[in-house]
């Protein structure tokens, strides 16, 4: 790990220290009373309220995965919170008082990463939030289909790569891949390795319910590819056509504005995050590109028939984002938000049954449904448990400007089964089957995807 690494930790070891100690100065007086007002709509339900853990508790779970892109993966990750004591006055209008999450991920085709995450909410009983993340990453199997609405054309393939026999059109994505052999093998692979750093301040306003960010976030990236001269990525970065590949750096400004009226930001029952959010990359703050990121997402949250289901929630999400500018080819691949990246569309973030990243241009749209019904919940060891069913539909659409993003033949649609578990109120633990024209996958998670 690198010094600016190491930095951040201790930085982070130290705030948090100070934070939960003036928290329990402050709550030696036993009061409920909030030194400034807090948006009732961000107060927890009563009956999330009486499920919410006190103190100090850690929960870890296993991190398994399989797949044709990244192999058999296992991992762990583990979540330290502090939640304070019921008579802590934030007790009922924050998931927690500090937050640190701590993953370590391997695939047996070589994957790695180390994942180090905090978030503290109102720290030291002010209306400011800091967060931060620290990232380690080498994945041997990116996928790679272009930054532009070609990669919209369906998979075709020739059997056995035999361009003597007839081309197969319309493919699944596991047949595509099988018969990418020997001149085309991994012709959409690349290796990237990443280490990265960023840290952000928010501060609320209007009890709560309006957030402003500021954040900066410095990376270094190498790029490579298995096989240079079949390689789609090498082809397109020797044709001037993309930028950011072999060694790399990029810094960003971010600057973001978040209206949120969740009543539990890790399972909301009710509420909605409208959030706008914009990265600013240029040589001054330490990078190798000039150019902008701008995204827009709204989300909305509704219980339905609380007389009949004591959580049935409707959730949904509408997002737009654009990309201008001199960016490095993998920064068209996600959007970023003030509560972490989405992942271009396709895979566990977006278009679930679609490949990782399937479908990337410089304006991306998407849009996801779902229907969480807790079926059954449980106490059990001093741990409280609910399960739940969650069917989801899933679309999206790319363009190369913003204006196409909206034209229905640059959108596709998935759906599926899901089911998840939550972990005392803040963990959640996610399952999805997600099916596509291009095949089915499997995905485990750790929290919401919104």
């Amino acid at each position: 790990m690198r010094q600016r690494h190491k930095v951040g930790i201790i930085i982070f070891c130290f705030l948090i220290r100070c934070a939960y100690c003036y928290g329990q100065v402050g709550n030696t007086q036993d009061t409920l009373k909030l030194p400034f007002a807090i948006a009732k709509e961000k107060r927890l339900s009563d009956e999330d309220l009486k499920e919410k853990k006190e103190g100090i508790y850690v929960t870890a779970e296993p991190d398994l995965s399989s797949d044709p892109e990244t192999g058999f993966g296992a991992g762990i990750e583990g979540q330290f919170f502090i939640d304070g004591k019921r008579t802590d006055p934030f007790f009922a209008y924050t998931p927690y008082r500090a937050e640190i999450d701590i993953s370590v991920f391997y695939t047996t085709k070589s994957e790695k990463e180390l994942e180090f995450v905090w978030d503290i909410p109102y720290i030291f009983n002010s209306q400011w939030r800091f967060r931060g993340r620290g990232d380690f990453e080498i994945d041997p199997d990116y996928l790679f289909f272009g930054t532009t609405e070609k990669t919209l054309k369906p998979l075709s393939y020739y059997p056995g790569n035999d361009s003597t026999k007839s081309p197969v059109h319309n493919a699944s994505f596991n047949d595509y891949t099988n018969n990418q052999l020997g001149s085309v093998a991994n012709y959409n692979t690349y290796q990237q390795q990443e280490e990265s750093v960023d840290m952000s301040i928010e501060h609320s306003w209007f009890q709560g319910k309006l957030r402003t960010l500021l954040g900066y976030e410095i990376a270094d990236y190498v790029s490579t590819t298995p096989l240079n001269n079949n390689s789609l990525l090498h082809e397109e970065a020797e044709q001037g056509l993309i930028t950011g590949y072999g060694t790399s750096r990029t810094g960003l400004l971010q600057v973001g504005a978040i209206y949120d009226t969740r009543d539990l930001e890790a399972d909301p029952s009710g509420g909605a995050v409208i959030e706008i959010t914009n990265e600013y990359s240029n040589p001054a703050l330490g990078s190798q590109f000039t150019y902008n990121r701008t995204f827009f997402h709204f989300n909305y949250y509704h219980l339905l028939f609380p007389d009949v289901f004591k959580k049935f929630v409707f959730a949904a999400r509408i997002g737009v984002g654009y990309t201008s500018g001199d960016a490095p080819f993998y920064e068209y691949l996600d959007q970023w938000t003030s509560e972490g990246d989405i992942d271009g569309l396709g895979g566990p973030q977006s278009l679930r049954g679609y490949s990782q990243s399937r479908f990337v241009a410089p304006a991306m749209s998407l849009a996801n449904i779902e229907l969480r019904y807790r079926f059954w919940q449980v106490d059990f060891l001093e741990q409280h448990l609910g399960f739940y069913l969650i069917p989801f539909f899933d679309a999206g659409g790319i363009g190369n400007t913003l204006n196409r993003v909206g034209n229905f033949q640059n959108l596709r649609f998935s759906e599926g089964p899901g089911a998840q578990i939550a972990w005392n109120e803040d963990t959640i633990l996610r399952f999805d089957f997600g099916m596509s024209p291009e095949g089915n996958q499997f995905y485990f998670g750790i929290g919401q995807i919104f």
